[in-house]
């Protein structure tokens, strides 16, 4: 996408992808002493990822946090979307696409099998960039 960079998380960036994800916390509160803690272990791992979207005023405009993990039924790796934002200003221009795009391609780099995640709010867009629904998600709070 012209006008966006997309690139590895730094720890300067901490702060902004704290605000972003504090937008998607809607069950749970955040702890800022957690969230630094998972952001450094998460930024440093090797089976990790934090993208990054940086307009060209180098302003940072959505992230993108995604795993690798592997299985048994996809005979190998898979890579799993955790969480995604875009502010809402750059939305619907390709940004989200971007960040996608670019986990795909480390995902492929390590021999996932293929991406999945789950969605709520956004399974329209996930469609409109060649997703598929394949299941429902369940879960049980700890």
């Amino acid at each position: 996408m012209a006008g966006v960079e997309i690139r590895a998380a730094t720890d300067a960036d901490a702060s902004v992808v704290k605000s972003m994800a504090r937008s998607l916390a809607t069950t749970f509160i955040m702890d800022d002493d957690a969230f630094k803690e998972s952001f450094v272990r998460t930024k440093d791992g090797e089976d990790a990822q934090i993208l990054v979207a940086v307009n060209e005023f180098g302003l940072l405009v959505g992230y993108l946090l995604g795993f690798m993990h592997d299985t048994f039924f996809a005979n190998g790796a898979v890579a799993w979307i955790e969480e995604m934002y875009v502010t809402e200003t750059s939305r619907r221009g390709g940004v989200g696409e971007a960040l996608v795009r670019e986990f795909e391609t480390w995902a492929r780099a390590r021999e996932a099998k293929l991406v999945a995640l789950a969605t709520r709010r956004a399974a329209s867009f996930y469609a409109a960039i060649g997703y598929e629904e394949s299941a429902t998600y369940f879960r049980r709070m700890l």
